[in-house]
Formats: C-alpha cells, structure tokens, sequence
C-alpha cells in the first residue's frame, strides 16, 4: 500500500532539487550545493521516510527535539540512521553545548567561545568514550546587522571567534552560517555575507562553508555562493501545532 506522506514528500523534495539546480545553472555555478531538510516539529516518521527518499542532511533547532529524534532513527532502523547526517542550525545555550556534541555531526550556531568550549569539551568526552570518531564541523553563525538577540556574533567579534575555534583539538573550523535579518532584500544580505565569508577563507583556508538560504530566498543565496541550504517548509509543509 502506497503512503501519502512519502508521495508527498517524495514530490516536495523533487521540486527543491530541481529549484537548486536551476538556481546553480542562474548563477552559472559548476559545483553543487548541500541540502539540510530542516525537520524542526515534524515527526520522526517524516525524518524516517526522508532518509529512506534519500536525503543525507537532516537539520534540526531545538536541542531536546534533536537528540530525541537521533535516538528514535537510530531504533527504527539503524543503517539508515548510520547514513544521514544530523546538522544543528538553532541556538545553542553553553550548558548544552557539550551534549549537542553527542550526537551532532555539523553545527551552524556557534556565535560564542563559550559554546564553542562546550562542544571541543562534549566531542572530547565523547572520542573519549568511543563513542564519536573524528572532528566536529562548526560554522560561525555571524549577526548581519549586529543585533545578536537574535542569533550570531556580531561582525567585529568574527576573527576572535574564529581564531579560538581553530585553535580548538576536537573540533574544526568550517565556515561561516547567515540567517538575513527581518529588514532589508535578501539578495543584498547574502552578498554581504559573501564577503565576510571570503574574508573568513583567507585566514583560514579550510573554512570554506557557506551555510545561507532557506525556503523561501535559496535562490538569492545560492547567487551569493551558498555551499549548503536550511529547507523546511518547502519540503515538509507547514509545521504541525505544538
């Protein structure tokens, strides 16, 4: 019997697709872009029939919701939950830093040292325990237009920040996250964000993600050099009530 949520998601995820690759070819690009399914208040069925369409990146904002939905994939089938890869965009709070550790295999969110000391502490912990093997991947969300309520370091505090992380023995630097602010057309949002990122490259040259564009501005972003795309919405529909 055939599943109406997979036919639709399978549907969803074909459009996404074919929307980036237009978006590539608009902007004369060559290479590729990552695609993170945002999954925040969907349930883990929806993570589970995502995978198996074969989705790779799987993006979360909440903490607990995160870890739960992990832990539930790894039960429901566990050669699947070995092939995706778990991607924390949301905030992070310091003293959860060391848990999104556990089980996270990139991070977007870093907009202070003491969250980026959390996570070098909770990937230690967890190499330590053999429990994760390898680096963990961290962006340096930066704050457009400085208001950092809302998430990111503000532009001035960049290369500190960025310096610290890549002194760091457990995690790695690698790149730079936006999200635009409320005000202003994306398309000049990215393209500052751009130079920022390109400056971030030149003194560090493994820094080389470009973590911007969601639902509804992929295109914008993807002009401005995007490597990889936070899509929920488009792909899932409208979040449950919670």
């Amino acid at each position: 019997m055939s599943d109406p949520r997979s036919e639709e998601l399978s549907t969803r995820l074909a459009e996404t697709r074919e929307r980036l690759d237009a978006a590539l070819a608009a902007a004369g690009r060559q290479d590729g872009v990552d695609l993170v399914v945002v999954t925040k208040f969907h349930p883990v069925g929806d993570v589970v029939r995502l995978a198996r369409l074969g989705v790779r990146d799987l993006g979360e904002n909440r903490v607990q919701e995160a870890a739960a939905k992990v832990a539930d994939l790894s039960a429901a089938d566990p050669e699947l939950a070995a092939a995706v890869r778990w991607n924390m965009i949301g905030h992070i709070q310091s003293n959860k830093a060391a848990a999104v550790a556990g089980w996270a295999d990139r991070v977007h969110s870093v907009d202070s040292v003491k969250v980026a000391n959390g996570l070098e502490k909770g990937r230690a912990r967890a190499a330590a325990e053999g429990e994760r093997t390898g680096v963990l991947p961290l962006l340096l969300q930066l704050s457009l237009d400085g208001d950092t309520s809302r998430g990111g370091v503000a532009r001035q505090d960049l290369p500190g920040l960025a310096d610290h992380v890549a002194g760091l023995e457990h995690v790695r630097l690698a790149g730079l996250m936006v999200v635009p602010p409320l005000e202003g057309a994306p398309a000049v949002h990215f393209a500052d964000a751009a130079r920022v990122a390109e400056a971030l490259r030149r003194d560090h040259p493994g820094a080389d993600e470009f973590s911007a564009g969601m639902s509804g501005d992929l295109e914008s972003a993807i002009a401005a050099g995007s490597t990889c795309v936070r899509v929920g919405t488009a792909i899932l529909g409208p979040r449950p009530v919670v």
